[in-house]
């Protein structure tokens, strides 16, 4: 058994292929008390595969303030795991809160580094990757996201934006409308068997979604 310090332990899931977890996130999380995840449902189905079982707590964006509360103690005392659907945690989603007490008190808090999405999509896309920004979800809101783009319009650096595959289409459309002649790269299904990269300008890539 891994000799392990009571604290919390950022541990980095597959985004797509199972061989991309490395052994230490395994043994993290074959070694912690419990696991904090997004959704159990999704995270216990993981952890089925890696044939660990764990109790498994939900953290989002409603409960984290919760969370804290609840379990703060615990994480002084055990080491705790924490985990996203997949991927590195806290990058768009839930426990920027958690980690932020932690520290506050002094708690142990260390990252066991993997897969990132994000990463990996630049990697894929073609684009300069020396400066980049992270701009998190493309907004939902049509007006929004128009504003967004103004923002970025002389924008110099490789911005990236996180999109749902439902709205993929109506966000292209609409970065057409504005950047019709930009580069722009459309990463799909990262590190699965279907994975598919389109670069090129930005109405290209979207009549070959479309």
């Amino acid at each position: 058994m891994v000799k392990m310090l009571n604290g919390l332990y950022i541990v980095a899931t597959p985004i797509g292929n199972m061989g991309d977890i490395s052994n230490r996130a395994i043994e993290t999380l074959q070694n912690t008390d419990f696991i904090i995840c997004e959704n159990p449902n999704h995270s216990r189905k993981l952890m089925s595969k890696l044939g660990i079982k764990k109790k498994l707590v939900a953290l989002h964006d409603h409960n984290e303030e919760e969370i804290i509360k609840n379990y703060i103690e615990k994480i002084k005392s055990k080491p705790v795991a924490l985990i996203s659907d997949a991927g590195s945690p806290l990058i768009s989603d839930p426990g920027y809160k958690l980690v932020r007490h932690c520290i506050k008190e002094k708690i142990f808090v260390t990252t066991v580094p993997g897969a990132s999405s994000i990463i990996s999509a630049i990697q894929l896309s073609g684009l300069p990757i020396n400066e980049f920004i992270f701009a998190g979800f493309a907004q939902k809101n049509k007006s929004k996201l128009l504003n967004f783009l103004n923002t970025i319009s002389s924008e110099q650096k490789t911005v990236i934006l996180l999109v749902s595959s439902h709205k993929i289409i109506q966000v292209l459309e609409i970065f057409a409308s504005k950047f019709p002649n930009r580069k722009i790269s459309v990463c799909k299904e990262i590190t699965k068997l279907n994975e598919k990269i389109f670069n090129g300008l930005t109405e290209k890539v979207l009549r070959e979604i479309s």
